[in-house]
């Protein structure tokens, strides 16, 4: 990130410290929200209602991110928050994990913080169940209900982000915590409770986790996992910046050295061993934000790219050994078409242009503009942002939490990007927190472009926030995707999606044939009769800092042909189902093909 600009004037702080409103279904807005300065100028040609809409207060999402910003200008307040979408109960719906900070520094108390805490105490991470309930007519009625004391879940660290993954394959998801500072894993009981076994399983760092990513690299069947770290930091040792004008500023990642990522082989026995130093080959990490997982040139091995903040990005090609080779500066995907570095933060994987390969997308910092990665087949990349649209659309934001998703289920991916500047925005001296911006929906045309829609999505988009993390799942489970999104100083959001359900739609969950976990990884095949062939993949990473559901939706436009399944596992076993009934979710187990 670049050096950001100055906090806000003494007296715009003061006002800050006077609000303590509470978030909830009213509608009433944090430090970090306003309505946006560019407004929706009308309702989308094809809409009748809000496309989508925020239901997170009356549904029982009532949760503020507070960062401790008290005007000492720490570095990691900008950072977080991410937030995550897991079964973890294993009823067939989505629950909510969301990190929650703390104060920084030594001695400090809440009252020293310029944005008091809002919504639930203590201070912790917060685990909600979803108590979904689908009428007779057909009618769902959505409710969270606050579970984390039953759960044993105590995360009381200063949280990033969330990653989620059955590491031991007793078909129940745990749970893995970043944080600045002692990460956290959390084993699920299949009981409704959780058990911290961070030290235990050897996968505690003690630095700055931001992303992370269970994946299974060695085709073992058991689930490793990559941490994304950002940068070397103490509180002690916090240097002082100033900005252009010589005011005290938030200093930008190069005043401090990178901190190495990490990768975890499972060790199948409840622990992992760090192996990065003798897998990871030929690459200097950076200050790593976004971490996604996919198989990139299609050899059937998972690779793993690395979104990182003012240095090149990493692509870790899978050499089918146990070992990565850095190929992001070969492959064209390490730096812009023009040989920058920019500052990428969220980063997704999917395959856009139904060409059966998983393309690349990542958000950026505020004049540089979301970029596009086109992959030809065999992980070479084609730098497309200009050519699509995309970077010029979001020049004037600061992009995080990003992702393919199908939002029409019109069976091409669109694009959701979450904003929120990292540097104050001019003109905004009297505002509280004037970091905020409103998010992107683009809508994928189908010729390599895309159209910004954001005026036509709803009230919600007309919000200007400082949001982070977004994880992307199907909330409700009426076949389209959701959106959950983490604010800094404002409620989190909830987007439920109302225009997807208009068209027909395949859902299918992926689950091993020794073990009833989720298959991240394994790659899904759908055939259409006189329609290109559409591929997806199992998986919850990519976004920022956030878990997304493991389930795989597909759009199918107004067809009502029940297509045909081919899906690779992860293993490299490859099986096909003739016919999966439509509009409705379908497990498919590893080895049950006829």
């Amino acid at each position: 990130m670049l050096v950001l600009g100055a906090l806000l004037a003494v007296g715009v702080l003061a006002d800050c410290s006077t609000d303590r409103r509470e978030p909830g279904s009213d509608g009433s807005r944090g430090a970090g929200e306003t309505p946006a300065s560019n407004p929706a100028t009308g309702p989308g040609p094809d809409s009748q209602h809000d496309w989508f809409a925020d239901r997170a207060g009356e549904t029982g999402l009532q949760f503020v991110y507070f960062n401790g910003m008290s005007g000492e200008f720490y570095f990691p307040e900008m950072i977080p928050p991410g937030v995550g979408l897991l079964d973890y109960d294993s009823d067939g719906d989505l629950d909510v994990y969301l990190v929650q900070g703390q104060m920084l520094g030594a001695g400090k108390t809440l009252g020293r913080a310029l944005f008091p805490p809002q919504g639930p105490l203590p201070l912790r991470g917060r685990l909600y169940r979803n108590d979904l309930q689908v009428h007779a007519d057909g009618t769902r009625a959505l409710h969270f209900a606050d579970v984390t004391e039953q759960s044993g879940i105590d995360a009381s660290g200063y949280g990033m982000g969330v990653a989620t993954g059955d590491f031991d394959n007793d078909g129940c998801l745990d749970l893995y915590l970043t944080n600045l500072g002692r990460n956290q894993m959390f084993r699920n009981n299949c009981d409704g409770t959780f058990a911290d076994v961070s030290k235990q399983s050897g996968t505690d760092d003690s630095g700055w986790g931001v992303s992370a990513s269970f994946v299974d690299y060695d085709r073992d069947g058991w689930l490793d996992l990559y941490v994304g770290n950002y940068a070397q930091y103490d509180i002690k040792t916090d240097q002082k910046c100033t900005n252009m004008n010589g005011r005290r500023d938030y200093c930008s990642p190069s005043a401090y050295r990178a901190q190495r990522d990490r990768l975890y082989h499972n060790n199948r026995d409840g622990t992992f061993t760090d192996v990065a130093a003798k897998a990871l080959v030929g690459g200097s990490f950076g200050p790593a934000l976004g971490v996604v997982s996919a198989d990139f040139n299609n050899d059937g091995w998972t690779d793993i790219y690395v979104a990182n903040d003012g240095q090149e990005n990493l692509l870790w090609m899978n050499q089918r050994d146990a070992t990565f080779k850095n190929m992001g500066l070969l492959s064209g995907a390490a730096l812009t078409a023009d040989g920058k570095a920019e500052a990428s933060m969220g980063v997704d994987a999917g395959d856009f242009d139904n060409d059966g390969d998983q393309d690349l997308v990542m958000t950026e910092l505020t004049g540089q503009g979301i970029n596009l990665y086109v992959n030809d087949g065999s992980g070479v990349f084609e730098d497309q942002s200009a050519r699509s649209e995309l970077g010029s659309a979001s020049l004037e934001y600061t992009g995080f939490g990003t992702a393919w998703f199908d939002f029409d289920n019109d069976s091409w991916l669109d694009i959701l990007a979450v904003n929120g500047t990292i540097q104050a925005l001019e003109g905004r001296s009297t505002h509280r927190f004037p970091y905020d911006q409103r998010m992107l929906l683009f809508r994928n045309l189908r010729n390599g472009r895309f159209e910004d829609v954001t005026d036509h999505a709803g009230a919600v988009f007309k919000l200007s926030q400082v949001a982070r993390g977004a994880a992307f799942g199907d909330i409700d489970n009426d076949g389209d995707v959701d959106v959950l999104v983490g604010n800094l100083n404002a409620p989190v959001r909830l987007l439920i999606n109302s225009i997807g359900s208009r068209n027909h739609w395949v859902g299918l969950r992926l689950v091993g044939e020794r073990t009833p976990r989720d298959m991240l990884g394994a790659k899904v095949q759908i055939i259409r009769k006189n329609a290109p062939a559409l591929w997806r993949r199992a998986r919850t990473d990519g976004s920022y800092a956030s878990a997304n559901d493991p389930r795989v939706i597909v759009g199918l436009g107004d067809s009502t042909e029940a297509p045909g399944v081919r899906v690779v596992w992860p293993g490299g076993r490859t099986e096909k189902w003739s016919a999966v009934a439509i509009d409705r979710y379908t497990t498919l187990k590893e080895g049950s093909a006829r």
